[in-house]
């Protein structure tokens, strides 16, 4: 494994813990400021919104320069945002830092993802993206249980110091271990090709002329849609259907995360061997695991196992969603982070219509139903991909 790798891996560490870790820590900080609960909320929602904004935006601004200095930039101000939440005096400077650390979210991982693919072999593309979003999905797992057992010790301040530290190391790290070279298109493995600058903003809007890069966003848009459409009401499941205590849905979500982890990995390597193949058979998987967990979620044993699947089956398209809109896109940046855009999308519609279905009557199982039917388009749209791309030769950049 590249060392840049690695350095790759813990920035997506640190800010997948930015992004998780407050859930954990609301109750501290709204009583510290004196805020109320729907306010807390918006540090949640606005990260959200602004990784969304961020993603498009800033990797827009930064076509043309080199993506090794793209990617310290992202760092420094991902730094900068916790390390406002951490000496914030009162709620609107927190605020503030939260919506500067998530501007850099949704860039560093569809710029990263470009530069993880050059550090190794052509072959070993997907799970060179698997590594770098390793660490966003240790993070999930580990996210809300870091947030409230350091602020419970120490404080919500001394959360967001901890997060800011790793967010030192890993700008060391970038700036260190991943080569100048990493990220041009034709500098694979720094093999001494002729230096080739990054593609203009005119040549990465022209990117989505492709019809196969569409077709990636949507299909990244509906599978995320499926699986949080399940997930954004995974504890009424938990606790209404399945009987486990409020106590419990904790180590449940931590048992979902692992299985992100395994997902990720497979996927990757899954990918690499036949990324399309995979990535139908990844699309299809989600949708029987959202059926079955609905048929079977009055079992407790059978729920733990079905959250675990969730997790592998939920996650397993995403290398390969990743380097399949890349590939497309000729290598333009602004797509990779438009996949991240899409994928928050996605999240927004699958909390949206899983919550029209339980406004409507229909139970805490509902949302997985809906949630199947989200996989079952994105299935259908994968397979329309698959086979337009077969026909016609599509690009295996």
């Amino acid at each position: 494994m590249p060392s840049g790798l690695v350095a790759l891996a813990l920035g997506g560490f640190g800010i997948g813990l930015t992004e998780f870790l407050i859930a954990g820590l609301l109750p501290q900080v709204a009583s510290s400021f004196a805020v109320s609960e729907a306010a807390a909320g918006w540090l949640i929602s606005g990260y959200a919104l602004s990784v969304a904004v961020g993603a498009i935006t800033l990797t827009a601004a930064t076509a043309r320069l080199p993506r090794k200095q793209v990617l310290v930039g992202l760092v420094a101000l991902f730094v900068i945002g916790n390390l406002l939440s951490a000496i914030a005096s009162n709620y609107q400077v927190m605020l503030l830092g939260r919506i500067v650390a998530a501007l850099c979210h949704g860039s560093f991982f569809g710029i990263g993802s470009l530069v993880a693919r050059t550090l190794v072999a052509p072959e070993m593309k997907s799970r060179a993206v698997a590594v770098m979003f390793a660490g966003l999905t240790v993070a999930n797992v580990l996210g809300v249980p870091f947030g409230t057992l350091v602020g419970e010790r120490w404080g919500w301040r001394a959360a967001f110091w901890a997060v800011t530290a790793i967010g030192v190391l890993a700008l060391a790290g970038i700036a260190i271990l991943v080569p100048a070279w990493a990220g041009r298109p034709q500098a694979q493995r720094g093999d001494g090709s002729s230096p080739v600058q990054p593609l203009g903003l005119a040549a990465q809007v022209r990117a989505f002329r492709s019809w196969q890069v569409w077709l990636t966003l949507s299909a990244t848009a509906l599978s995320y849609g499926g699986m949080f459409g399940a997930f954004s009401y995974i504890a009424y499941t938990f606790t209404e259907v399945s009987g486990f205590a409020t106590a419990d849905v904790s180590w449940l979500l931590m048992v979902y995360g692992v299985g992100l982890v395994v997902g990720n990995l497979v996927g990757g390597r899954a990918a690499d061997r036949d990324r399309d193949r995979a990535l139908v058979l990844a699309l299809l998987a989600l949708t029987v695991t959202l059926i079955l967990f609905g048929l079977l979620a009055e079992s407790p044993i059978a729920s733990v196992v079905m959250v675990f699947a969730l997790g592998v089956t939920g996650f397993a398209s995403v290398p390969g969603m990743i380097t399949r809109v890349t590939d497309f896109a000729h290598g333009a940046a602004l797509a990779a982070s438009a996949n991240v855009s899409a994928s928050n999308v996605g999240n927004a519609l699958g909390a949206w219509l899983g919550g029209l279905a339980i406004t409507a009557g229909f139970g805490y199982t509902s949302p997985l139903y809906v949630g199947a039917g989200i996989a079952l388009t994105s299935w259908v749209v994968m397979v329309f991909a698959a086979r337009q791309a077969a026909q016609h030769d599509g690009p295996d950049a």
